[in-house]
This record gives C-alpha cells, structure tokens and sequence, in this order.
C-alpha cells in the first residue's frame, strides 16, 4: 500500500493535448512493446465525432486519425501480439482493423454480422485470434455476443463495400438487454466477462463448447452495468461498475465452493464518506484497473468539475489514494496506466472537455494553464435505461 500512495503523490500534470475541434474522449489504447524491440509510443483514443486519433504517448502530439465509422464508437484496443494493428467497433454494426503504420488510411479489415446488430462493446483476447461484440437489444428480449476469427474478415474496397468476415458464432440466450461491456481475461484466452443494463455480469469459458455449457456463473450487479475489469492475483477477481455509481468486487475463484462471491459491494459510491474531516464526495466512477506490481485495484472516480480521486479498493471498502486538481474542467470519460516508462506509472486521461492529459510523477506542464470547459451537450448524446428486473434463474453459481 505504501508503495502505491508514494507513487501516486507525485503524479502532476506533464502534457496536456486539446483538439482544434473538441469532442468527448470516450476510450483509450496503449500500443504494447514489440517483443526484443523498444516499447510502444502510440495511444489511441476514440473520440465522439466518430473518429479515433493517434497521438505519441509521451508528447501527446497528434500524429494522424481514422475517419470511417458512422456510428457512436464503443471502444478501441491494439492487438498484443501484431501492436501495429488496431481494432475499433461501433453502433454502425462493424468492427475495423487500423495499420497504425499508415495514418489517415481506410480500415484493413472489416467485420460485419447481421445487419440488425449495432455494437456497444467489444474486445479482442489476448491471442489475437478472437474479437468479440456485444449489441444493444435488437428486440424485446435479445440482444447478443458475436464472435468472429481476427485472422480472416472482409477487406474494404474501393466503393466502401465488405464482407462479413468469419463469424465464428453467436451466443443469444445470456443477456437481456444491451451489452456494455465485453472483457477478455489478460490471461487466459478463453476466458470473457459480459455486462449489461439487464444487471448481470457472465463470465464464460469459450473452450467448453456452446453457449450453456461456456456460462460459469452469472452475477447480478443490481443495476445496470457500466464497466467490468478483471483484478487479483491471477485475475481471479471481477469489478464490476454500475451507471448509477454502484460497485461490486466478485472472487471467482470460490466458483467450486460454498463460499460467497462477492468480497465488497456499494450500492452508491456517491454516498461514501472518503474524504477524512470534509464533505467533498465523488460524483462518478470511471472504472478500474489492477496494478500488477502493487498488487492493488485502484478506481478512479470524479466530480464533475474536473478533479479526480484515486481510491483502492479491496474488501475492506474504498479508500482515498490521492486526488488529482487542476486537469479537467468537467467529466472524465476514460483513463489508463501507462507501467512500461522507466518503472513509472503515468496516467492517461481524456473527458468531455475534450483535453488529453498526461500525469507523470513529478511532471511539470510545459504549458500550464487548464482550458476553458468545451463540454457541448449536442457532442454526444449519451443513452441510458432503467434497468429492468427479470424474474428468469440460472442453474449456474449467481450472487
């Protein structure tokens, strides 16, 4: 623990990008090292005009973009093993491949399933050899994860046309609603962690064959589910985020026991007293990340004029880490840790306010000064349900 505080008490802004034209930052990747070469510099960034930008991870310099979805994008991730390929999937129904070497270049591939799937998630395991995309409810009870093989996919031509690519199957039975977040384990290749605004969270093991025999267990957040990550050691654990500022921490590994699941559960972060001796709160929660060197899951959460809180979490509850003043002007959409500098933790964040921000321990802007908020309520139309109880049960573990 002291090792992470320590850490983390030195993080100040170092580089601060904003766009020309602002939009939401939505989601973020890191370009992973090539095996015997330097690491990744690249970090993409999907952004809310439907477009996603390139920027050099250090500098935050923008090198270039992809324009070609025509739809709100759900997410963007490199490849681990081939870092120069990057993947982005959107409400418009497809998934596309990106050569990073090639900037302001159409997609090389092209995924497509039944022209009625909008996607509002997706992920790619950690072979490479899999993507997978969750769709908003297509009618009144479905909603579905496809899966496709990476290796083979339709390739767009001159008229913007493609095939459907290799559709590997379609699970139809295991959500409700629409699924908004597709997580592979870091690990294990067959492993996927699903969540949708019907509540529940699935984990699956792909190698068991369909999709009954695949579900492991079915959790149920109470609420609709806004962001999932995997945590523990081993990544035995799952976090799982709710649109109303629920959290929940579930411990798989008692899967094949009595014990129950879930290890620590709020049903409103907002209400939390974490602040010792002040009555600042959090607004938001942007979501987790497991901190492999330290051990320890931090969240991140918000307000909504910009500051940021840093919060461990484990069994005993959220606990107050660092908080980070003078970045944003308004909500932080997305973040990520950047471990591969020089044993640094830097951390990566983008909001609605259009900025990208690198903190760095011991950073000092080159060009201090916060802008003003460029929030514009006609940038992004954000979609949210009600989440709607289901009297249905699985034969499977729940919680």
């Amino acid at each position: 623990m002291e090792m992470v505080e320590e850490k983390l008490s030195a993080l100040s802004i170092a580089r601060r990008s904003c766009p020309e034209e602002p939009s939401y930052m939505l989601d973020l990747s890191m370009q992973p090292s090539r095996s015997g070469s330097a690491q990744g510099h690249l970090l993409a960034v999907s952004c809310s005009d439907f477009s996603i930008h390139l920027h050099d991870k250090d500098t935050l310099k923008l090198l270039g973009d992809y324009k070609g979805h025509s739809g709100a994008l759900c997410g963007v991730t490199f490849a681990h093993t081939y870092p120069d390929l990057l993947y982005s999937a959107s409400a418009d129904g497809t998934v596309r491949t990106w050569d990073v070497r090639r900037p302001d270049t159409e997609a090389v591939q092209v995924f497509k399933s039944d022209p009625s799937h909008h996607y509002c998630s997706f992920d790619l395991n950690c072979s490479d050899l899999v993507l997978c995309a969750g769709t908003e409810q297509v009618s009144d009870e479905d909603s579905f994860l496809v899966f496709w093989d990476s290796r083979v996919s339709g390739k767009m031509g001159a008229s913007g046309g493609s095939s459907d690519g290799t559709l590997l199957g379609v699970y139809s039975e295991s959500h409700s609603d629409d699924i908004t977040q597709v997580h592979f384990h870091p690990r294990d290749k067959d492993r996927l962690a699903s969540g949708s605004t019907d509540g529940l969270v699935n984990v699956f093991d792909l190698s068991l064959g369909g999709e009954d025999e695949a579900l492991l267990a079915t959790c149920n957040s109470g609420s609709s589910v806004s962001s999932v990550c995997w945590s523990g050691k081993d990544y035995t654990q799952l976090l799982c985020l709710s649109h109303d500022e629920g959290l929940q921490l579930w411990d798989l590994s008692q899967l094949d026991t009595d014990e129950p699941l879930t290890i620590y559960s709020t049903v409103d972060a907002r209400s939390l007293r974490l602040f010792s001796g002040s009555e600042e709160s959090v607004d938001y929660l942007v979501g987790g990340q497991w901190m492999e060197e330290a051990q320890r899951l931090v969240v991140v959460a918000g307000t909504n004029s910009g500051d940021l809180h840093l919060l461990d979490c484990d069994g005993r509850g959220l606990r107050l880490l660092r908080s980070l003043r003078g970045g944003h002007t308004t909500t932080v959409r997305c973040f990520l840790w950047d471990t591969s500098s020089a044993g640094e933790d830097n951390l990566v964040t983008g909001g609605e306010d259009g900025q990208l921000l690198l903190w760095k321990p011991g950073g000092e802007e080159l060009m201090p000064g916060k802008t003003e908020s460029m929030k514009c309520d006609s940038v992004l139309k954000v979609k949210s349900r009600l989440h709607k109880k289901h009297d249905y049960h699985r034969d499977k573990k729940t919680t």
